[in-house]
This record gives C-alpha cells, structure tokens and sequence, in this order.
C-alpha cells in the first residue's frame, strides 16, 4: 500500500484527500478527506485575474492541507488545479505560493484532463453493478466550469466548458455589487440561454443522449442531492450514490432561484460559502438532466480527486 495525497483546487474550494492506496488493485482507503471554500475564482471571469484576498484564503487552506499530509505521512503528493488557474494572468503568483507551501507545483491541467479524472474517479465503483446501465455520462459541474465524459470502461469522449456556478453567479446574478436577492426573471432567462449555448458546445464533442446512467459530482450537485434527502447535516454516506429524480431537481432549483439570501442561508445543509452560488449549480445541474432526457442523476461524493489519487497511486 502506498500513502498518497491529492489535492484539487478549483474555482469555488480547494479538497484534499489523504489515502492508502493498492497499486495493483487501485483500492483506496480514505484517511482523511476535507473541503474549503476559498472562491479561487472570485471576479477572475471580469478581471481575468487572480484576486489578492482570494490567494490568501487558498494560501491559508493549503498550509492546513501541508500539515494533514504531514501528520499522516504522505510519500506522495499530487495537486491537480482546474478552471480558475487556467484563466488567470497572474497564475504564476498562485504556483509560487503553493510551491512554498506544499513543496509541489500545482498542475493546471486541461479541461479533457480534468473530466478524464473526474469519469475515473466516479465509475469505478460502479462497475459491476446491473442497476447502473452504461454507457456514463458524468458531468462534473465546477465553479468556472463543467465537465462531460461519456463512456463505459474508459472515457470516450471529453468535454470542458465555461458554466460553472461561480462563473454563472458572477456573470449572470450580480447586480450594484450584490448577488440578486432574490434574482429576476431576466437574469435568469440569461443564465439559461448561456447554459444552453454551453451544451450546444458540449454536444458536439460528446453525444449526450448516447448515456443510460447520469452520474453527478461536486459540491452543486451534493448540496441538491442533500436537500432533496432533508439532511440536517451534510452526511456523505447518504448522499454517495443516491438518486435524485428531475422533478425533485426542478422543485429545488425553482425554489433556490425564487429565495432571498436569507432564505437560502436557512437551509441547514447549505455550506454558507454556497449560498450566492447554488442557484447557478441547481440551474446547470436541471438543464443537463432536461438535455439529456435523464429521469434521474446518480449522485457520486467519488470524483476528480480520487481520480488523482489513483493516478499517484
């Protein structure tokens, strides 16, 4: 077994997942897994760069992150950066500070790469299982971006796009500086028309109606998975692969898009850095499953990061 570390910094948190992994087998046995929301990705689509206090929130939970792998005894280290990174002038201040903090550059890998990861990381356990018909579709919806892989054993096909949930926010639901509290019906047929051009994109590279099972990852699509089960508290083993129909999709999304800022803050397992931005998430989230005519999604808390872990591995 070899003790491995992965980190995934993308536009709205940075998670790190510290295991044993099988060489041979690709097993993985969590010792610690956690998340942050450090919004890497704060005004990067207007400004095109990184900003100052959104460096220092990512700095500070990467010098957390050093001393979990510390403590636990990582032999290897692999920290894998996505969207906000990719789009930003000022990355070489963000790869300096990690390199001074962790000891490992960063890799700001594509958006194939990234969906090549997030496909490895959710099926793998799903292989073998009658009730999940392939082939996948996974899509992996992000802070500045969206991922969808199609395949069965391996990826097929790959595609990265820019509808993320904090580049949706921040592009579409900001007005005077704020958030639209709740937004207004423009704001949201703009959203929509831009998701929807999005997919037209993505579809051209990945047949989306070839997929008999939807698998969904990252933060949006738990927190939508949470709230349909009526979790008080954020409980992984309840969200791992539960099935959340579209219509329950529709409701939250409809109701998260109609709330005010203090409305959404009083959903319990809402994370308070997801408050401004799960609207953005729940809206991607339906128009893929209305897209794709799925019945359902398949909600995985596997993804990105144990890809890259079994990468290290």
């Amino acid at each position: 077994m070899t003790r491995v570390a992965a980190v995934d910094c993308g536009t709205n948190s940075i998670r790190l997942l510290v295991a044993e992994a099988d060489r041979h087998t690709g097993a993985i046995k969590d010792l610690d897994r956690r998340m942050r929301i450090v919004r890497l990705g704060q005004d990067v689509d207007r400004t095109g760069r990184l900003a100052p206090e959104a460096l220092e929130r990512t700095f500070a939970a990467c010098r957390e992150y050093a001393e979990v792998i510390r403590e636990l005894g990582a032999e290897k280290v692999r920290f894998v950066a996505t969207s906000a990174s990719r789009d930003a002038r000022n990355r070489e201040d963000f790869v300096r500070g990690v390199v001074e903090i962790l000891g490992v550059e960063p890799e700001v890998i594509s958006g194939d790469d990234e969906a090549e990861y997030s496909f490895t990381g959710a099926t793998r356990e799903l292989a073998g299982r009658d009730h999940f018909e392939k082939p996948y579709l996974v899509v992996d919806i992000g802070g500045g971006s969206t991922e969808f892989v199609v395949g069965s054993e391996h990826a097929a096909a790959a595609r990265s796009v820019d509808i993320g949930c904090v580049r949706m926010t921040e592009r579409h639901l900001v007005r005077d500086g704020q958030v639209g509290d709740p937004p207004t019906p423009g704001q949201i047929a703009a959203m929509r028309a831009d998701i929807a051009a999005a997919l037209d994109l993505a579809a051209e590279t990945v047949p989306l109606g070839r997929a008999r099972t939807l698998v969904g990852l990252a933060g949006s699509v738990t927190t939508v998975a949470a709230i349909a089960l009526g979790l008080r508290e954020y409980d992984s083993s309840a969200i791992h692969h539960s099935r959340i129909g579209i219509d329950q999709v529709r409701e939250i999304t409809d109701r998260l898009l109609s709330s005010t800022h203090a409305e959404r803050a009083a959903i319990p397992v809402l994370h308070p850095g997801r408050i401004d931005v799960i609207g953005a998430g729940a809206l991607v989230l339906l128009m893929i499953m209305e897209r794709v005519g799925a019945g359902e999604v398949v909600v995985s808390e596997h993804d990105i990061l144990d890809g890259i872990a079994w990468s290290v591995a």
